[in-house]
């Protein structure tokens, strides 16, 4: 059984198509028990961001190539389209990976602590739809004793800049004071909520939060001291934002280039700054070819991240030799596993020769045998059944030319070398 970890990511492709193969919630269960029945994968766990989709997998496929149209067809995709922008990785490698995912080391925010609370998301999902098993569960549970390591041991998770604090700074780029400027958020999640505090730290006092869920936008309004209205209300709310910041987890656009056009009439165009966060994207593209409106996506908050990433790049190296050990360690125990069942047959036919020889000895007894006769004629029987087989094997190999298996022998027995076996090494 191999490991392998299939996606696409922030580096590989666009936000244009990550939404498109972004999985919604409500969906992932039904989506885990569809792709665990692709033609000889026996464990999966499917991990969905704003910044990428992931298969992680337990698998006798000679190739990805089945995973791949399996996730093509189901976002209804072109095999190339997919095939261009993903990449895969298999056994080490796939571990290595799952374990930079979760430390930090691969997100678009170097260190973001979000992708671990994520991660462990998809394996409880994963477990509730009974898609993952003994293999991907020791991967993830080792994958999340190395991300916790790397938070303990490395300064990697130590003032990271935030794809929340990107959108802020870039509004401080627009607006020189921000205190004069109203916000609408989109949205109550974790990540807004993060950027109302950092607006709050920039100076901006009005502040309104739209949810579809409305006690869930008054609790963060309370909290900022803000409003809290209905997505259904932004239309009425729009015309007065300076700033509008949208992440949701809605599989279809909140905002409109229509809404947005009326609102920029009753603004008499003045400015309004927009970061859409999410993925699938909350505002349609479209509202970008509109004049007076400055509209970034998540792709476009990379070059401000990657201006503040440089302070923990020595953090980083210590994080990835933590990742590379972690993997090593997870592989040496997946091998050390793959010896269980033959160290079992093993034992079972050496008691079965055991358990033979036992009772021939006891029969002997029973009929009056002499005891210390017994027991020595038991210890050959024994020694003699358990080293025959090996004897022959050895024997014909040796015969064949395959004199590496008289060292397995001397390594599995620690048998001591001797000269002649010293003098038939020089020979080779």
């Amino acid at each position: 059984m191999a490991l392998l970890a299939l996606g696409i990511n922030h580096k590989t492709a666009s936000v244009a198509v990550r939404e498109k193969v972004a999985f919604s919630p409500e969906r992932i269960v039904s989506a885990l028990q569809e792709a665990q029945k692709v033609s000889a994968v026996s464990e999966v766990a499917i991990l969905s961001t704003c910044n990428r989709t992931e298969l992680y997998c337990a698998t006798e496929l000679e190739g990805s190539r089945a995973l791949l149209e399996w996730l093509g067809d189901y976002h209804d995709l072109k095999f190339g389209e997919l095939e261009s922008c993903s990449y895969v990785h298999w056994d080490e490698d796939a571990a290595r990976h799952m374990m930079k995912v979760a430390s930090g080391l691969d997100s678009l925010v170097l260190g973001e602590p979000q992708i671990l609370g994520q991660l462990k998301s998809a394996y409880a999902t994963a477990r509730e739809a009974e898609t993952v098993g003994g293999e991907l569960g020791r991967l993830f549970e080792q994958t999340f004793s190395v991300a916790k390591r790397v938070r303990t041991d490395t300064a990697i998770g130590e003032n990271p800049v935030s794809v929340a604090y990107a959108a802020v700074h870039l509004a401080n780029h627009l607006f020189s004071d921000m205190s004069s400027n109203r916000a609408l958020l989109i949205g109550a999640g974790r990540t807004v909520e993060l950027v109302a505090r950092h607006l709050k730290e920039a100076g901006v006092r009005d502040i309104t939060v739209a949810n579809r869920t409305l006690s869930r936008a008054q609790e963060l309004a309370q909290e900022i001291q803000g409003d809290a209205i209905l997505l259904s209300d932004i239309p009425d709310r729009l015309p007065y934002a300076d700033i509008v910041i949208a992440s949701t987890a809605s599989q279809l656009p909140i905002l409109g280039k229509g809404a947005v056009e009326r609102a920029l009439k009753m603004r008499k165009h003045r400015p309004i700054f927009m970061v859409d966060i999410a993925v699938p994207r909350d505002i349609e593209p479209q509202v970008s070819e509109l004049e007076d409106v400055y509209l970034y996506t998540v792709d476009d908050l990379k070059q401000v991240i990657d201006e503040n990433v440089k302070s923990r790049e020595g953090a980083a190296r210590e994080a990835e030799h933590l990742v590379e050990s972690g993997a090593a360690e997870f592989m040496f125990q997946i091998r050390a596993l793959s010896a269980t069942s033959t160290l079992k047959q093993f034992r079972g036919q050496v008691e079965d020769i055991r358990d033979t020889e036992v009772e021939k000895a006891l029969k002997v007894i029973r009929n009056g045998g002499d005891p210390e006769a017994v027991l020595k004629g038991l210890a050959r029987g024994l020694t003699n059944k358990i080293i025959h087989s090996p004897t022959v094997q050895v024997r014909k190999a040796s015969a064949e030319g395959r004199v590496e298996v008289t060292d397995w022998l001397r390594e599995l027995f620690e048998l001591p070398t001797s000269k002649a076996d010293t003098a038939s090494t020089d020979k080779r």
